[in-house]
């Protein structure tokens, strides 16, 4: 690989990206990759956001990526996907949950909740989108949405199946396990 890829996970705390970061890095980490994190919390313990960013290559020295330039934006949340639109690259993709979760300015009455996210996103930029959350529940539990999210992402990676499946086994505790290689599964296959 001759380029850095540059990923971006956003969405709201107790999504769990986080986890979904260092399922990534672990399968990076696996190809030979530098590999760099940085996490950005908003008030992740009170549902605020959570940006990720995810660069890999030969070698990467910073971990933040700018506007316009995340070849993939992985978002967990509708209105996570929106706000972070501009940091996708001309011909980048945009994986999105289509999964609305009200932030507190919506909950207090101060804020309306966009309509037709989705819509808007799909006119914008080359869009796939996904009810993650029914997928988690087919593998066994609505937790596992992260890594049903992270299995349709690495559909679109030159990373082989075998070596996420490794990062998965290696990074879920065991007692969640089966049910995240399900979920890991059900989206890598949709």
């Amino acid at each position: 690989m001759a380029d850095t890829k540059k990923i971006m996970i956003v969405g709201v705390g107790g999504q769990g990206t986080l986890l979904a970061s260092r399922i990534l890095g672990h399968a990076v980490i696996d190809m030979g990759y530098d590999v760099k994190v940085s996490e950005v919390h908003g008030m992740s313990q009170r549902g605020g956001s959570v940006v990720t960013y995810v660069k890999f290559g030969e070698k990467v020295h910073s971990p933040i990526i700018d506007r316009g330039e995340a070849d993939i934006i992985l978002a967990f949340e509708l209105l996570e996907a929106y706000r972070a639109l501009p940091y996708l690259k001309e011909g980048g993709r945009l994986i999105v949950n289509d999964q609305r979760i009200n932030p507190m300015p919506v909950i207090t009455g101060a804020a309306e909740y966009p309509e037709n996210i989705l819509d808007k996103l799909s006119e914008k930029v080359a869009t796939t989108s996904v009810d993650a959350l029914k997928l988690a529940t087919e593998a066994g539990s609505i937790k596992s949405v992260n890594v049903v999210l992270i299995g349709l992402m690495a559909k679109s990676t030159d990373i082989p199946y075998d070596v996420w499946k490794k990062a998965v086994t290696e990074t879920v505790p065991p007692k969640f396990l089966e049910v995240n290689l399900r979920a890991f599964d059900l989206g890598y296959n949709h």
